[in-house]
Formats: structure tokens, C-alpha cells, sequence
């Protein structure tokens, strides 16, 4: 969506919207709404210690500045949805979190309250393999060629072993018997709530603590929507994976987390429990539809 162009979709994909807003009056009006966050409140949305800590951090591309001093906090085992207009820096808080983009200044701390660590400068695969953090990318992620077993081994490529990986991606087919059943097939044949759900399981071979989530519903037929987001739930709730979510469906990504947080011009804007964001009016008119 350009910046100036014209968007019937105020609630960004969450229902018919008839006024036509701008991303530049999205923008702005978005800036008009926010608040002072103060680190108190951030914390208090947390349920217990925070198990991921961003530290007035400033990240971007080559030299670029998008994220100007962001403070996010949230528990193990607890979800948060960041949402916002087009260019607020929510994927590159993901892409900061991973290591996939400049860090100018700040921090960022994984783990436990005794055993947190400062993850700042660690690389993708250090992310991955000695953080316990993994990426899921927006779409297109999978390699259409290969099988969805070789894609799925694919995901356990920083295993010391390649037995280890094999057997990692034996335990995803036992748990999603629908890619078990597909195991042989190009992963170019499958739907596209098969391959969100091979996306995944992919990032479950390693055995991640912390979920980084980009778009999961983005290109799905609403049917596959409800299936990740059911997936999603069950990783948080029953297998206990700290999950960070950028979602353009605020309202479902909002009903999905336990905290939300409103993103404009690379800085928080409203910060509130997930419920909490649903109701109000402010964030209703500019996210939800209405």
C-alpha cells in the first residue's frame, strides 16, 4: 500500500470500512492518539519476570534509523501482537529481535530473571541455536521443490547431527499429521494453510523458546486463518513458546495476544493488554473497522 494512496481498508483486512483514509491520515492520526509509555506500565502487562526485553533500542537499514528507543517487554509462555499503519517498524522489531537488521543503540535480553542475557549482537544462527529464538517469515518461505520432510530437516540445519534434524522433524510429523501424510510431496503442491503450517513446524525443529511471528494470516483463506491461529494458541498455551507477533488483522491478532501494542513512526504508541486494545474506541476506529 502506498503512502498516498487512498485505502477503503481503515481496519487494515479487519472488516468493510466505507470512509477512505490514507496511510498518511492513518499515520497521523495514530500520532495524535498516543500516549507517554512509561516502563511501569510495559512491566505490569508482563506475568511475572519479562522473558523478552527490548531496551530503548534504535535499529534500522544501512544507516537508516526506523526504530527510535523502542521498550517492549514480554513473560514466558505470554504473546504479544504488535499492530500499527504501514511503516511503523513492526517487522523491524522482529528483524531487530533476530538479528537481521542494525542495532545503533540499546539492548536486547532473553531468558529468565536469574539467567537473562544480553542476546544483542548475536547473529541469526546464534539467535537460533544458542538464544532459542526463531523466525517466521511472512510467506513464501518454504522451498517449493523440495519435499515437505527435506524442507522440515531444512529447519535443523544448525543440528550437530543430521540424525538429530531427522528426528526433530519425526516428532513434527507425530504432532501435525496433516504434513505427516505429505512428507513425500513437493512443498509446491500444498495449500497455503499447509504451507503456513509447514512454516511453522519448520521453525519447530529447533525447539525455539521465543516464536518471532510475521503475518501469519496474510494471503490465507479465512478457514486458514482460524487453523494457524489455533496452532499458534496451542504452542503458547501448551507447549509454552514465548510468542512475538506482527499481525495486519489487528483484530484478530489483538483477540490471539495477551498484550498489544499500537506502533507509529518506529516508536510505541499505546501499549495495553490485548482485550484491553479491542475495546477501545480510539484503536477501534483506526484498526478494528470501526
Amino acid at each position: 500500500m502506498s503512502r498516498d494512496r487512498p485505502s477503503t481498508t481503515r481496519g487494515h483486512g479487519a472488516g468493510e470500512v466505507d470512509t477512505v483514509i490514507s496511510v498518511d491520515e492513518v499515520v497521523r492520526q495514530t500520532a495524535a492518539i498516543a500516549e507517554d509509555i512509561s516502563l511501569e506500565q510495559l512491566d505490569a502487562l508482563v506475568e511475572g519476570h519479562p522473558y523478552v526485553s527490548l531496551n530503548d533500542l534504535v535499529a534500522g537499514y544501512g544507516q537508516m534509523r526506523i526504530l527510535h528507543g523502542i521498550n517492549l517487554r514480554v513473560g514466558r509462555k505470554q504473546s504479544l501482537c504488535l499492530i500499527g499503519p504501514n511503516g511503523a517498524g513492526k517487522s523491524t522489531v522482529l528483524h531487530a529481535i533476530f538479528g537481521f537488521n542494525n542495532i545503533f543503540s540499546g539492548s536486547i535480553l532473553i531468558g529468565e530473571e536469574d539467567t537473562q542475557s544480553d542476546v544483542t549482537a548475536l547473529s541469526p544462527s546464534e539467535k537460533l541455536g544458542k538464544a532459542g529464538i526463531a523466525y517466521i517469515l511472512q510467506e513464501k518461505s518454504i522451498f517449493p521443490g523440495m519435499t515437505v520432510e527435506e524442507n522440515l530437516w531444512m529447519g535443523g540445519f544448525l543440528k550437530n547431527q543430521p540424525a538429530e534434524a531427522k528426528a526433530a522433524a519425526e516428532a513434527v510429523f507425530d504432532k501435525y499429521p496433516r504434513l505427516a501424510e505429505r512428507r513425500r510431496h513437493p512443498a509446491k503442491v500444498l495449500s497455503g494453510g499447509e504451507r503456513r503450517l509447514l512454516e511453522i513446524s519448520r521453525a519447530l525443529v529447533m525447539n525455539p523458546d521465543v516464536l518471532l511471528v510475521d503475518e501469519p494470516s496474510i494471503g490465507l483463506e479465512p478457514r486458514f486463518i482460524d487453523m494457524v491461529f489455533e496452532i499458534l494458541h496451542d504452542l503458547q498455551h501448551n507447549e509454552g513458546k514465548t510468542i512475538i507477533m506482527v499481525e495486519q488483522n489487528a483484530k484478530k491478532g489483538l483477540e490471539f495476544a495477551d498484550i498489544g501494542y499500537v506502533m507509529v513512526s518506529g516508536k510505541i504508541a499505546i501499549a495495553g493488554k490485548g482485550s484491553e486494545l479491542l475495546k477501545n474506541p480510539k484503536v477501534g476506529e483506526l484498526f478494528l473497522g470501526g
